[in-house]
């Protein structure tokens, strides 16, 4: 096995990161960026590569794209991290561990919530209303971080999607023939709503297996343990059975990538219809929003 140089890789994986950033223009000058920081690999490496960004990284993809170097010396854009405690007994805290101490390590203001301040529920004692726990979850983490990033006058909110994950979250869509989720695919979304602050996706081309090499190449605090009620989702599943097919067949995963950005990036849909929630207020395209739902089921059983 040929040994992998720390500085080489480290070089590869921001630069690849940053390149995708100044492609797509996912960060512009005086942008105020929130970042989804659980404590896993992904979401702590979402948070250094935008910090290098902010600090070094952009001068050099903004250089290439235009010579005029007064304009890039005044280049510059806020980050604030948010973290969310879902109440995962035996699991969560940890997580939370890691996103403290890396924040304060880059010296990126955190801003604490969880479910159980918000809702006055945990996911523990909530879930079992629904076939899989990481229905609800998926709700309540989208909504807290998204009204959290409103909050603060956030324009965009980055989350730690890689590569891997955005295949999973493809192929599920594609098996469920629910092509409405095609619109949420790529590095960036769309603003459809004033009070729905767009997602950017900076390791949106990175494999999750670089991500992995990052993290323990640096010795980079991170919570490593799978979340306990991952192996019952569909997600799950969807993750096995890519790396078997990866390991078996090298470039499986590459190629799902190139032919999802060949043809349904050309087909995004345009008709979103987004609304307000009746009951909260929050960006829908339902009258009353999922988080409102489940959250009436959870706390009145209908």
């Amino acid at each position: 096995m040929a040994v992998i140089n720390k500085e080489e890789f480290n070089n590869k994986i921001f630069s690849r990161i940053e390149k995708l950033i100044a492609d797509y223009n996912l960060i512009e000058n005086g942008d105020n960026v929130a970042i989804a920081l659980s404590g896993g690999k992904d979401s702590v490496l979402t948070l250094h590569a935008l910090a290098n960004y902010q600090n070094n990284g952009h001068k050099t993809y903004q250089n290439n794209k235009d010579s005029n170097d007064s304009k890039n010396e005044d280049f510059d854009f806020n980050l604030t991290a948010i973290s969310v405690d879902e109440g995962i007994e035996g699991y969560r805290q940890h997580g939370i561990e890691a996103a403290v101490s890396n924040a304060e390590k880059l010296g990126i203001k955190l801003i604490q919530k969880s479910f159980k301040d918000e809702l006055d529920f945990t996911l523990d004692n909530s879930y079992h209303h629904f076939k899989s726990a990481c229905i609800p979850c998926g709700v309540f983490r989208r909504n807290i971080l998204n009204k959290s990033a409103y909050k603060i006058g956030a324009n965009k909110l980055a989350t730690g999607h890689n590569l891997d994950d955005e295949i999973q979250s493809f192929l599920m869509s594609f098996a469920r023939a629910d092509t409405l989720k095609f619109s949420k695919f790529g590095p960036m979304l769309d603003t459809i709503h004033p009070k729905l602050i767009p997602r950017i996706k900076p390791l949106w081309n990175t494999p999750e297996k670089d991500v992995g090499t990052w993290a323990v190449m640096n010795n980079i605090n991170i919570h490593l343990d799978e979340c306990p009620y991952s192996s019952l989702s569909l997600r799950g599943k969807t993750k096995e059975f890519l790396n078997k097919n990866e390991s078996k067949y090298p470039g499986t995963k590459e190629n799902i990538m190139e032919s999802f950005k060949k043809t349904i990036l050309e087909v995004k849909s345009s008709n979103t219809n987004v609304n307000e929630c009746e009951r909260c207020g929050e960006p829908s395209s339902r009258v009353v929003c999922m988080a409102c739902e489940m959250e009436n089921i959870i706390k009145n059983g209908n």
